[in-house]
């Protein structure tokens, strides 16, 4: 090769490399997030999920993205979350999407319907049956997206200071309850109070409130509601299968790299099995230890059941008669709804059945 010919040749391939370079670090950018929970670090499954998220991402960019975590009243209160995530206070945080129902009753149903779907009921809604569409429709028009990431399985009926006997023993109840339930709730008389997590006990403990719900018997345990309030009901039915989710800022996720958006997406699903998968293995042992210091565990009578069904109903007509958001997307719950538990009674309620009474056989 001539002199020339070499140069221009290692010219060119200089230059390439000159490029090729900065367009390797443009895509692996060092980039610091900071993420707000709408939960106190105590409660180490559902406030964990959000260490379980931001390790993976660390790990997954080599230290390249991080993501810090602060739990509720660090930056903002736990039920503000969203707001900071909004107004870019913060780039994300991890929440129940049910906590805004006063800013729009539609937030309620991408974490739990009242008499709505399970767990795996909705994980499979939110990812085949168009409802994370629908959901970050919605939430566009607050300045946010949203990634599944979490869910606690079927919920406890909570912790009550007196018998629940029928539907007149919930009249004048002051109940800790948060999201769409709590105009269930309403409308069968009760006074429905929203309290943050780390709230709960004290105000309890002091009267405030008569009777509260949180998650489970894993938590329940941790936040000592049965030291205040022995009887403890069962199921959770606004509660069937509650998600969570990474909200993230829109102008924040559209700055990401794609590998980035990846990266939060998969990690955003770990976390979303991870907490499911410890409150599972938690709660059976929680439940034991609670009944051996006292709780007092019982079913919410049938004509509860039945009086809290209709409604829940009555109210689903009525919001979605006014608000047409709320409609689409519980009329698109419905219908999963319908088809999924065509399903369930054929397989999964068969063996679910048949194991529950041969372990009571066996014991």
């Amino acid at each position: 090769m001539k002199r020339r010919q070499f140069l221009t040749a290692t010219g060119a391939g200089l230059a390439a490399a000159a490029i090729a370079k900065p367009a390797i670090a443009q895509s692996n950018p060092e980039v610091k997030w900071r993420l707000t929970s709408s939960f106190p670090k105590s409660l180490d499954t559902i406030y964990g999920a959000c260490d379980i998220f931001s390790k993976a991402v660390a790990e997954a960019t080599d230290n390249k993205f991080q993501i810090q975590t602060f739990a509720a009243g660090e930056i903002v209160p736990g039920l503000q979350a969203a707001d900071a995530v909004s107004n870019g206070t913060v780039e994300m945080c991890h929440t129940a999407s049910y906590y805004y129902v006063g800013k729009d009753p539609t937030f309620a149903l991408f974490t739990a319907q009242p008499f709505g779907l399970n767990s795996r009921m909705q994980s499979s809604w939110m990812h085949f049956g168009g409802a994370l569409d629908l959901a970050n429709a919605f939430y566009k028009k607050y300045n946010f997206m949203a990634l599944p990431a979490g869910n606690t399985g079927t919920q406890m009926g909570g912790w009550f200071r007196k018998e629940i006997k029928e539907p007149a023993d919930l009249q004048g109840l002051k109940f800790r309850i948060a999201g769409f339930a709590g105009q269930i709730f309403a409308k069968l008389g009760s006074i429905p109070q929203v309290v943050a997590g780390g709230d709960i006990y004290p105000a309890l403990e002091k009267g405030t409130i008569d009777a509260a719900e949180w998650v489970g018997p894993y938590d329940d345990e941790k936040l000592g509601f049965y030291k205040v309030a022995k009887y403890y009901y069962y199921p959770g039915w606004w509660e069937g299968g509650a998600m969570l989710h990474n909200f993230i800022n829109l102008a924040k996720w559209n700055e990401l790299p794609k590998n980035y958006q990846s990266i939060v997406k998969s990690a955003s699903e770990l976390a979303h099995g991870w907490m499911q998968g410890k409150y599972d293995a938690g709660n059976p042992a929680a439940l034991r230890r609670l009944l051996a210091g006292g709780a007092l565990l019982r079913p919410f009578p049938q004509p509860v059941m039945e009086a809290s069904y209709q409604a829940a109903t009555d109210t689903y007509n009525e919001v979605g008669a006014k608000n047409a958001d709320f409609k689409k997307v519980y009329d698109s719950m419905v219908a999963f709804r319908g088809e999924e538990y065509l399903w369930w009674q054929v397989a999964e309620l068969g063996f679910d059945s048949f194991m529950v009474r041969m372990r009571s056989r066996a014991s």
